[in-house]
């Protein structure tokens, strides 16, 4: 309907080798949003939904790229509702979809499915975490997409992956915390398997599918041809739960539960200061353990033969604990930390989230920072993940409203003003 001769494209770089970043201003609405960064010369369609797909599309538009974020006319992205809201806006999606343009259209219509492959094919990523299958029954596969467009990266994001058994199964981040061994290794010994109170596997994921889909596009670079990612939320949890699969597979042992403590080390535990805080203390190495237990008084256990290893430690861990715990228990927190920092220890005091925004260092890092917002006002926000010290990311807006950026995405795509009209009738677009 609106592919074929005087289309007007998205500006594209003159091949996919040129890195320098060339992109122009891009309009959204009344305002101008300039693009930088080191992902300045891409352009992205995120089309999947809750956390996992759109914190790939997150990170990458807080690092230059141009991500068109793709939602549901009428439902949009069910991210909108999760979480806190204020004054009917979710303050999550604030976060999940910032610095992106936001475009409401129907895939499942075959209208707003050829309004999709006119997009696809001046795109350099499509993210998109549907069951697998569900892109092939709207034809918009990835065979479809790469025909129009040989150098796409297609990102799919399952619960299971695109493959195997379960791979039409539905699935959450809660049930591949659990799947993965995670739940099973966390809490306390005599308590019930524990399932962490934020999206985990799915941020898990999310950072994991950036470096995925950076590896194919480095691939691009060198070749020219785009490929499929197919990212199992699953898998990369279980990657970042170290060891237990070889110790397993070698000795027979399974990870069980122990509370704040370490199997493999001591002193690693919470402990409670004179004045009702809790602080965090780890000694991941035998120095950090010496000076600590040092520290505490109790220089003797250092001279004990069992002290020299993690391992060692770790089946004394009652008779550290009770020196560690002993000890702070007697001060306040400020003298603890200031003690423990004197001794080149590891020590941190247990924060809430007003604790963290105030801390000093996280104020030195501006690693919160606050971003000017229509819907709300001033908002304050976790910033972009790292620092580059010649292309850094930022933070050029929060997540907008549902089709906020429709007709400058669909104007610079070649579709017309009437064509706009037409498909909002219809309801393929908002």
């Amino acid at each position: 309907m609106f592919a074929g001769e005087g289309c007007v494209r998205w500006e594209r770089l003159p091949t996919y080798t040129t890195l320098r970043n060339t992109r122009a201003d891009v309009p959204l609405g009344e305002t101008t949003f300039r693009m930088s960064g080191p992902l300045s010369d891409l352009r992205v369609l995120d089309a999947s939904t809750v956390i996992a797909g759109p914190m790939i599309g997150q990170i990458m538009a807080d690092f230059g790229a141009d991500v068109v974020k793709i939602e549901h006319p009428q439902t949009g992205d069910s991210m909108r509702g999760h979480g806190t809201h204020k004054d009917g806006h979710g303050l999550w999606w604030k976060i999940v979809a910032r610095n992106k343009r936001c475009l409401g259209l129907n895939l499942n219509h075959p209208d707003g499915a050829e309004v999709f492959l006119n997009l696809a094919a001046d795109a350099d990523v499509v993210i998109e975490n549907f069951r697998p299958g569900t892109l092939e029954r709207w034809g918009l596969g990835p065979e479809v997409l790469s025909a129009r467009n040989p150098g796409l990266i297609v990102c799919r994001v399952t619960g299971f992956g695109q493959t195997g058994p379960y791979a039409a199964r539905p699935a959450f981040g809660t049930l591949i915390e659990a799947m993965s061994g995670f739940a099973h290794m966390t809490g306390e010994s005599d308590r019930p398997p524990t399932l962490p109170p934020f999206g985990l596997a799915d941020s898990f994921a999310g950072v994991s599918g950036v470096a995925a889909v950076l590896m194919a596009l480095h691939h691009r670079h060198a070749t020219g041809e785009g490929q499929t990612v197919d990212l199992s939320i699953l898998e990369p949890l279980v990657a970042a739960l170290g060891p237990h699969i070889i110790a397993w597979d070698q000795t027979g042992e399974v990870a069980r539960r122990s509370g704040n403590r370490s199997l493999n080390n001591a002193p690693r535990n919470t402990y409670l200061t004179a004045d009702g805080r809790w602080v965090a203390v780890s000694s991941s190495t035998d120095a950090v353990a010496r000076r600590t237990i040092e520290l505490v008084g109790r220089g003797d256990l250092a001279g004990e033969g069992w002290f020299a290893t993690g391992a060692g430690r770790a089946a004394h861990t009652d008779e550290i604990d009770d020196a560690v715990a002993a000890w702070i228990g007697r001060r306040p927190l400020e003298e603890v930390v200031e003690a423990f920092a004197g001794a080149d220890v590891a020590l941190a005091p247990v924060y809430d989230v007003e604790q963290y925004v105030a801390d000093p260092q996280v104020q030195a890092r501006e690693a919160v920072v606050t971003v000017d917002d229509p819907d709300l006002g001033p908002l304050r926000m976790q910033n972009v993940l790292f620092g580059l010290s010649a292309t850094p990311g930022e933070i050029r807006h929060p997540g907008r409203t549902l089709g906020a950026d429709t007709d400058e995405v669909l104007a610079a795509a070649g579709v017309s003003a009437e064509q706009l009209a037409d498909l909002r009738d219809r309801g393929v677009i908002t």
